[in-house]
């Protein structure tokens, strides 16, 4: 998604502040890893009335099938804004010591911030480290925090390659496989009409880690207190490689992701392809009605032509530490991402990360109309399953998001090597880390 730049750096100074004063490790609840779900079902039967954050369109449905299952049990559903606005309250409430949800959406970038500075519960005690084996292993890996599970994965992100069907067939381009040949597809379309574009980026930070993480990157890692950082790895040499010939050709739209002219050009051909999440074709249905029966989805280009992707995007839902029936959420959580409530998800277009639902012949098979009648599904499960294993984010990702375009940006701006760019950025984070309290080194 477009950063809201203002919104993440509140939200990013706010819990930096947090996390400096934080003691201890996320893992201060690991006596209670073992524990059952027993109370958790009790829970259910007393039932209570808890308090639900979150942004995601399939909320309303799930909360009334939820009510409807267990009348015992009031939902207060509340929109608080979506991902930083969301996040800026959220910690408003956290430094409070009120006012904050019970159970709120979290994206997986962010889960470190608040697991972290101890600001969520941790769901093993409830034994739900068990579930482990339902979930892809790269959405598992993102919800668990040291040795916490502070929140159980609702979607994922894996990506794929949309593309512009009509625009491939018109010039006789081969849908790439490699990104020697996505490169060579961009060089031929714009040589054939100079208006159109292999797709478009002007530096986001997002796509730019989902990128690095895809080329066999690892830039941050966390140890407790103490942070890595390296932009400048082989993954990240990998990426600036490719991306650098496409910026500093001049061959890609800098129209500004999610905005109107945005959706036109997606609507129109002018931007022929997409490299992103599993999360797109609701985005496209909903924004992009020109280009329905144009578009296609097919494997992200690799760099050796074997099948590898990336994470982008994906949220879960979290327990508050502040809670006052933190049991109930629990089951609330357990029943929305592990339950009945996935179904409600799924309906209104959501990609899951539970491997059973994933892998349903009734999902693989569905055939979008969208898409021209192609089961998608079945690319974007692969998809899934094909995500590059050891990626972490930094415990202060919102911060480093909030940053992004005034180092790596201006590479984009000025056409210079990204190496330049996330040199500077690398530098800044560093920096920032260790006054916040980390032990930070680069390289």
């Amino acid at each position: 998604m477009a950063p809201l730049r203002r919104h993440r750096a509140v939200a990013a100074l706010a819990l930096a502040a947090a996390l400096a004063t934080a003691c201890g490790s996320p893992g201060q609840d690991a006596a209670k890893a073992n524990g059952t779900q027993d109370s958790v079902d009790a829970a259910l039967k007393a039932g209570g009335t808890i308090t639900y954050w979150t942004w995601t369109p399939s909320a309303k449905a799930q909360v009334a099938a939820f009510e409807q299952e267990y009348p015992n049990v009031k939902v207060n559903l509340v929109n608080a804004g979506t991902g930083n606005d969301e996040y800026t309250k959220l910690q408003n409430a956290v430094k409070a010591g009120s006012g904050g949800p019970d159970v709120a959406q979290i994206e997986y970038q962010a889960l470190p911030q608040f697991a972290l500075p101890g600001s969520l519960v941790d769901l093993n005690q409830y034994g739900f480290g068990t579930f482990q084996k339902d979930y892809t292993p790269s959405t598992w890996t993102s919800v668990n925090v040291g040795s916490g599970l502070y929140g159980l994965p609702q979607d994922s992100g894996p990506m794929a390659l949309f593309y512009n069907k009509e625009d491939f067939d018109k010039y006789g381009i081969a849908v790439p496989k490699t990104w020697d040949e996505y490169l060579d597809a961009a060089k031929k379309l714009h040589a054939a009409d100079p208006t159109k574009f292999i797709t478009s980026d002007n530096g986001d930070a997002g796509f730019t880690t989902s990128m690095i993480w895809q080329a066999g990157g690892h830039p941050f890692s966390t140890d407790g207190r103490n942070v890595k950082i390296n932009l400048n790895d082989a993954g990240a040499q990998k990426w600036t490689k490719v991306w650098d010939q496409l910026v500093q050709g001049k061959l890609l739209s800098t129209v500004k992701g999610w905005s109107d002219d945005w959706y036109r050009e997606l609507g129109d051909g002018t931007i022929a392809t997409l490299v992103t999440g599993a999360w797109m074709p609701g985005v496209f249905k909903s924004s992009v009605a020109a280009g329905s029966g144009k578009w296609a989805v097919a494997p992200m280009p690799t760099y050796d032509g074997q099948p590898v992707s990336a994470e982008n995007g994906g949220s879960a839902q979290s327990v508050l530490k502040q809670s006052q029936n933190p049991t109930l959420a629990a089951a609330f959580v357990r029943w929305l991402n592990h339950g009945n409530g996935i179904k409600s998800f799924i309906a209104s277009g959501g990609f899951p990360s539970t491997t059973a639902d994933l892998n349903a012949p009734a999902f693989l098979d569905a055939t979008d109309p969208y898409f021209g009648g192609q089961k998608i599904n079945q690319v974007l499960t692969a998809a899934s399953g094909a995500v590059a294993k050891g990626w972490s984010y930094l415990p202060y990702q919102l911060y480093a998001n909030s940053i992004y375009n005034d180092t790596v940006g201006k590479s984009y701006l000025n056409g210079t090597p990204i190496e330049g760019g996330l040199k500077a950025w690398q530098s800044a984070l560093v920096d920032y880390g260790n006054q916040q309290g980390f032990t930070v080194s680069a390289g």
